[in-house]
């Protein structure tokens, strides 16, 4: 819950460096060895509890907190997971639980599922925020003041700015991730632990009403491109990762492989949004991911 007063767990100077431990987007409850109908024993108001808050001295409502992550270092397994009332497409796919290894540059999966598949580690934090001036705000919906943003951006050498509404900034950390796409389109990614270091700037006097990051994007390599026209973009959106799912089970992969391997390496974009009425939004996946080893 996003709320003011909590009492800090930690208090930094500005621009002083520290370390965070932070559990996986479950609160530790997902653990090795979990089945599919293990995830219905899951408490679901625990999903995502961040790690903090984190007090920085002489931060003032009115300021901007830039927040430096200076390294992510992920645990050794993390976890995707399809759920009924959740994702893109709800109601639509079996629930799946899928786990994987994370090595230094990999992620593989355990078992069958997506055999043969290697997904490039790209650690991030998928929430980072500032508590609210005033009110009390559930944990998934990402707000003005950061939150569940899962941006997958939020990355080693980042840059986030946040708007400061009280003194000391109180700053959270939670929901590492191993790798995501753009818009974590099955509701999960690589779901994993993590221990982040990070430093927080004061930029006084600075006031933000809405976050804004700055980092950096690797893109290379051939990529498959499904575009779905409408004239609503979260239509726009669905059908294009629907036409991506129906392409790759032409390739021999399962419609819940392929929504996970969209979900975590898959990105989707808003390629045009001025020919109205209609626009195009594009899902982009690298075609190396689509052949089995």
């Amino acid at each position: 819950m996003w709320r003011p007063g909590i009492e800090p767990v930690l208090t930094v100077e500005p621009d002083e460096r520290f370390q965070v431990v932070i559990p996986d987007s479950s609160t530790g409850q997902i653990r090795p060895g979990f089945s599919v109908s293990d995830l219905d024993t899951v408490d679901e108001s625990k999903y995502d509890g961040a790690v903090g808050p984190v007090y920085v001295r002489g931060a003032e409502p009115g300021d901007t907190a830039e927040i430096v992550i200076e390294n992510i270092t992920t645990g050794q397994w993390g976890w995707t997971a399809i759920l009924r009332n959740f994702g893109l497409f709800k109601e639509t796919f079996e629930p799946t639980l899928v786990t994987w290894d994370i090595g230094l540059h990999y992620a593989t999966p355990r078992g069958e599922f997506l055999r043969g598949v290697r997904i490039p580690v790209r650690p991030f934090l998928g929430v980072v925020g500032c508590a609210p001036a005033i009110g009390e705000y559930d944990m998934i919906p990402p707000r003005h003041f950061g939150g569940n943003m899962d941006n997958r951006l939020l990355r080693k050498g980042a840059r986030l700015l946040l708007p400061i509404t009280n003194e000391g900034a109180l700053v959270s950390f939670a929901d590492p991730h191993a790798s995501q796409g753009d818009g974590e389109v099955c509701g999960t990614a690589i779901e994993t632990s993590a221990v982040i270091t990070a430093r927080i700037r004061l930029r006084k006097g600075f006031a933000r009403t809405t976050p804004m990051l700055v980092s950096h994007e690797e893109d290379s390599g051939l990529k498959l491109i499904t575009m779905g026209i409408s004239d609503n973009l979260y239509e726009g959106a669905k059908l294009a990762v629907s036409e991506m799912i129906d392409h790759l089970k032409t390739q021999g992969i399962t419609k819940e492989e392929a929504y996970v391997l969209c979900s975590v390496a898959g990105n989707l974009r808003i390629s045009e949004i001025v020919d109205e009425p209609n626009y195009v939004v594009s899902f982009v996946l690298p075609e190396e991911l689509t052949t089995r080893r």
